[in-house]
């Protein structure tokens, strides 16, 4: 399918182009995009993270939409019923979403000098396509353009189990840090496929972070082994692709469930997560200066993981206060 010329100009987040009734996929869809396992597929078909930003001093916007489904899953309301619109960290106007072909208003204010550009979280879950953004009583153009934060991760990356997708960590640091964030968080999956590292090594980044391990200690088993071994092939493919890009590497968040706990093959992910940090200390102690690891057990207490897994929106909040500024720094933002 084609996605929609006149909104093209607006979007953000967005780093493929469109694939057979998948208008904003979050991989490729193409022979490449074949080899990646059906899980990985499905959720790479909901746009996560997907947005439109703009400037301008128009009083509103009106968008003229379509929305494929109202069946949300797992996440619920947290997959997004609502258009949000943002200007830096506050939300100005929320419209719900509904199904089907349908036009929407949402305030914008006046863009005065220095003011945040707008953006729009899309209803994500609903699997929505824009078909055009209209300015209502002034004048939009598309926001500059910023520098670009592949984002790779799976069910925490993806924004689970946030309120909604303007509340993904990625999101909140994307906005926080001035960057284009581009979520490729794939819930359920995300265990370090070597097809995805050949996508992600494909694409144009300023930075790039990783941020997965959970699946591979319960959904597909690993060995610490089988991980390590994944880790480092699927870092070597990326900086060939990306020989001078950033890349900050988060290991796995506390998961009070798994850290002792053997999987079918042996490994806790206490196992798996410090299998990680060997990986990258060992990268860097070789000298890659471009790769920075990042602990990921301090950062998040179990308290602030409502399902014992995921965190809420204070869990996201913490998260992108802590890596949005290394992710900016490594790219030269800070």
């Amino acid at each position: 399918m084609l996605r929609p010329s006149q909104p093209e100009s607006f979007l953000r987040g967005c780093a493929f182009p469109p694939g057979e009734d998948v208008p904003y996929p979050r991989a490729a869809m193409d022979a490449l995009g074949a080899r990646l396992p059906l899980d990985t597929l499905g959720t790479a078909s909901l746009p996560v993270g997907v947005r439109l930003e703009w400037v301008g001093d128009a009083r509103a916007v009106v968008v003229d939409y379509e929305t494929a489904t109202e069946e949300l899953g797992y996440r619920g309301a947290g997959a997004g019923r609502t258009f949000a619109l943002y200007r830096g960290a506050t939300c100005i106007d929320e419209q719900v979403a509904r199904l089907g072909r349908h036009r929407v208003e949402l305030q914008a204010a006046v863009d005065g000098r220095g003011e945040a550009p707008c953006i729009l979280y899309l209803p994500e879950g609903m699997k929505p396509t824009v078909h055009q953004l209209i300015a209502v009583e002034g004048a939009i153009e598309p926001a500059p353009r910023q520098p670009r934060w592949l984002c790779y991760g799976d069910s925490i990356a993806e924004g689970w189990i946030a309120s909604g997708p303007a509340g993904a960590w990625p999101a909140v640091a994307g906005r926080e840090q001035g960057l284009d964030a581009v979520n490729l968080g794939y819930a359920g999956s995300a265990r370090g496929e070597i097809v995805s590292a050949e996508q992600i090594a494909e694409l144009e980044a300023d930075v790039i972070s990783l941020s997965h391990g959970t699946n591979c200690w319960t959904r597909t088993p690993h060995s610490r082994a089988q991980f390590t071994a994944n880790l480092e092939a699927f870092l070597s493919v990326i900086r060939e692709g990306h020989p001078t890009t950033p890349i900050v590497a988060l290991s796995p968040l506390l998961r009070p469930d798994a850290e002792q706990e053997p999987n079918r093959l042996g490994a806790s992910l206490a196992d798996l997560r410090s299998g990680f940090e060997e990986v990258v200390r060992n990268r860097i102690g070789a000298g890659d200066a471009l790769l920075e690891l990042l602990e990921g057990v301090p950062l998040i207490g179990a308290e602030q993981l409502p399902d014992g897994i995921h965190p809420g929106d204070e869990g996201h909040r913490v998260l992108a206060e802590a890596v949005g500024p290394i992710v900016a720094r490594a790219c030269g933002r800070l």
